[in-house]
């Protein structure tokens, strides 16, 4: 059910506390606004809401707000905010899940975060690690800014920080085996 405010401004959606909370995990209804998780954070100062903020609005149902704000994308996933918080609410995976839906909805304000956040799952779900030259080479296919930093990248090769082709992990079939039981969740995305 939604609702909109007379100027249409604002759009509150009662399912989404319930959406977040069975996506994340998290009581939601734990938070008192203490701002610990606001004090703490190493990126607060990038984002354009504070992460009490952010569970605020997930509080009232503001799904649009909360979906493009650039904080669940600038969120360095540190764990302080989730470590510091003295009811015990998990603001990283609140974090995660948010980004999950925006994915899923289509309203990603920070593409080139969300492509680097595509990468770098579907290089895990692939070599079962990291391969940083394919990385490298995904994202800025995703974004279409191929020659923004090409002299660093040629550097980084030269001495030896890109490997050419990627090692494979002996466990890598098992991994791929955690992504596809990440896939089929109902609340899960679309395994990033």
């Amino acid at each position: 059910m939604r609702y909109a405010d007379k100027k249409g401004l604002i759009e509150y959606d009662a399912s989404f506390p319930s959406e977040v909370k069975a996506a994340s995990g998290t009581s939601l209804d734990r938070c008192y606004q203490c701002l610990t998780c606001s004090l703490g954070c190493p990126s607060a100062f990038a984002m354009d809401y504070l992460p009490n903020q952010i569970l605020r609005m997930v509080q009232l149902g503001l799904k649009r707000q909360a979906l493009t704000s650039s904080t669940i994308w600038v969120c360095a996933n540190c764990e302080s905010c989730s470590t510091r918080c003295p009811n015990q609410v998990d603001i990283l995976s609140l974090m995660d899940a948010l980004r999950e839906m925006a994915l899923r909805e289509g309203v990603v304000k920070e593409t080139a975060v969300a492509a680097f956040h595509q990468a770098f799952l579907d290089n895990v779900r692939r070599w079962g690690r990291q391969h940083e030259l394919s990385l490298m080479l995904r994202l800025k296919l995703k974004t279409r800014d191929l020659f923004s930093d090409l002299d660093l990248g040629v550097r980084m090769f030269r001495k030896g920080k890109l490997k050419l082709l990627p090692q494979r992990l002996k466990e890598a079939r098992e991994m791929r085996a955690i992504f596809q039981r990440t896939e089929k969740r109902p609340t899960g995305g679309e395994g990033a």
